[in-house]
């Protein structure tokens, strides 16, 4: 929806515009466009999960735009992000209001936030968590371009319990799949940080094989056994647990790149990779 349509009392306001991305309206929605038709054509099928990176747009941009330009989305969208601030809950719900980018408000489903929150005692309604983390922010613009009438449910995941991870998804997954409309999942994660390139791609391909083999747990035990830094581990395995609960069948890389092949720094590099899950 047009910016200021929503009381401002509920609005997160963005945090890393002008930085990660243009902060003007226009200049964003032409760079967005220019990242979302490097994609294919979306799928036929419904898309249940899809994984995309969040660093600054120059970087990470080409990723998240072949990745989200090829999935076919639902309206209404469960964001799962990594909490990189310590602050909040472990599983925290923003739970109604909208988040703010330059031009636009996206609405919060509130009545999902909900529903899940009573479902699932694990989760907190919990804005702290949220107001200076970027990781779900920088999806929104490629988002609202490719669903304009998108409502999301944003969770900021510090969780590491494989237990509570566990409970969680089966509880989120029952509200999802009897939930009068389709519901994609979002996961924002960057790969491996500040490695050389072709470490970083090694230590990446072995997270990947798990992703792409819907194995949630043989994800989290791989990251911690060979230390691969993917900042959202915790939130794809959430979103594994869940997406398997739902019937997940195949999941394909849509993309993957470092930011060695902008920055030309091959020595440190952050690795992202766009994933794409359906039934």
């Amino acid at each position: 929806m047009p910016a200021s349509a929503t009381s401002a009392a509920s609005i997160r306001q963005p945090v890393v515009a002008g930085r990660f991305y243009p902060a003007d309206p226009a200049a964003l929605a032409r760079e967005t466009a220019a990242y979302l038709a490097e994609s294919g054509a979306p799928s036929d099928k419904p898309t249940l999960l899809v994984m995309a990176p969040h660093a600054g747009a120059v970087y990470s941009g080409p990723v998240a735009g072949k990745t989200l330009g090829a999935a076919n989305l639902a309206d209404t969208l469960l964001l799962l992000g990594p909490n990189h601030t310590g602050r909040g809950a472990r599983l925290a719900v923003w739970p109604d209001g909208a988040w703010r980018i330059p031009g636009w408000d996206v609405p919060v489903e509130a009545a999902l936030a909900e529903a899940l929150l009573a479902a699932a005692p694990g989760l907190s309604p919990d804005r702290a968590a949220h107001l200076g983390e970027h990781s779900l922010e920088v999806l929104l613009p490629f988002l609202t371009a490719v669903r304009p009438g998108c409502r999301v449910v944003p969770v900021a995941v510090a969780e590491s319990r494989p237990g509570v991870l566990a409970e969680t998804a089966q509880a989120m997954a029952e509200v999802l799949a009897a939930w009068s409309r389709p519901v994609s999942i979002i996961v924002s994660s960057d790969m491996s940080h500040y490695l050389p390139e072709a470490a970083a791609k090694k230590r990446d391909c072995l997270a990947l094989a798990r992703v792409l083999a819907l194995d949630p747990q043989g994800l989290l035990d791989v990251v911690r056994r060979e230390d691969i830094s993917m900042c959202g581990v915790l939130p794809m395995t959430l979103g594994l647990l869940i997406a398997r609960a739902l019937g997940a069948t195949s999941a394909r890389l849509a993309a993957y790149a470092t930011s060695g092949e902008v920055s030309g720094d091959f020595d440190q590099v952050v690795g992202y990779a766009g994933v794409i899950v359906e039934n």
